[in-house]
């Protein structure tokens, strides 16, 4: 299934538990430096569009952008890939949580660069051999996320493509965006089905390794094995699960 396909699957629901995370977004931002006109690529329903600059979203799915609110930045249709825009004609291009889904991350990432002077992405290392064990989750009941990654294109990789610098964005205990990690210190919100179904992670792994999750977790809640297996979480403020801001 193509993102595109994917999203206009799943994504009927997604402004229900999608939206900015100011702490986050300021660090996007301020990655962004002077640039007035911005290009977002994959820009869904456009959370993360900074309101005080010259935005133009691109987003190939009809029913994500569908449903961007009436004053969003103006999008067009069309994939990373193949960015209808002359060179040079942004200051800057991001993308956040999406890069994931693209067919060819390293095209999309070079059709940024060319069509912009600075590129800002947030997305996952899944570079080093622990990354799985990093997260409570994908550690304990869905070790299928793993499968997910074959053969994409790692963070050096990525980075490497367009000569970015890599910067660690951590995600606060209460994190507003609900995003597959957001939840690290809040394990009973992925008990929710809209919230599970906010995130493409879940129907990507299927229906069969998602319910066994989430009766495994609903398990280890009620006994309190999860608590004991996660006490050193309790007292985070934010966490380091990964997730990485390219700029360049």
């Amino acid at each position: 299934m193509s993102s595109t396909q994917l999203y206009d699957t799943i994504g009927a629901t997604y402004t229900a538990t999608r939206r900015t995370e100011p702490r986050i977004a300021a660090q996007v931002w301020a990655a962004l430096g002077d640039a007035r006109t911005v290009l977002n690529v994959g820009a869904g329903t456009g959370s993360y569009e900074p309101a005080d600059r010259d935005v133009t979203a691109v987003e190939p799915s009809a029913l994500m952008r569908a449903q961007r609110p009436a004053a969003a930045a103006p999008c067009v249709a069309a994939d990373a890939e193949h960015l209808p825009f002359a060179d040079q004609s942004f200051d800057a291009a991001m993308a956040f949580a999406t890069i994931h889904h693209w067919p060819d991350p390293i095209a999309g990432l070079r059709e940024m660069r060319r069509v912009a002077r600075r590129v800002v992405v947030f997305t996952h290392d899944t570079s080093d051999a622990g990354w799985l064990h990093r997260f409570w989750l994908t550690r304990d009941y869905l070790p299928e996320v793993g499968d997910l990654r074959v053969g994409r294109p790692s963070l050096t990789d990525l980075a490497g493509a367009i000569g970015a610098r890599v910067e660690p964005v951590l995600v606060p205990w209460d994190c507003v965006d609900g995003f597959f990690e957001a939840h690290w210190r809040r394990p009973e919100a992925y008990l929710d089905e809209n919230v599970r179904r906010g995130v493409s992670v879940w129907s990507r792994v299927g229906a069969d390794a998602e319910q066994r999750a989430v009766r495994d977790l609903r398990d280890d809640l009620a006994s309190g094995r999860w608590a004991e297996r996660n006490r050193d979480l309790v007292d985070l403020d934010a966490a380091e699960l990964g997730l990485r801001l390219l700029v360049a």
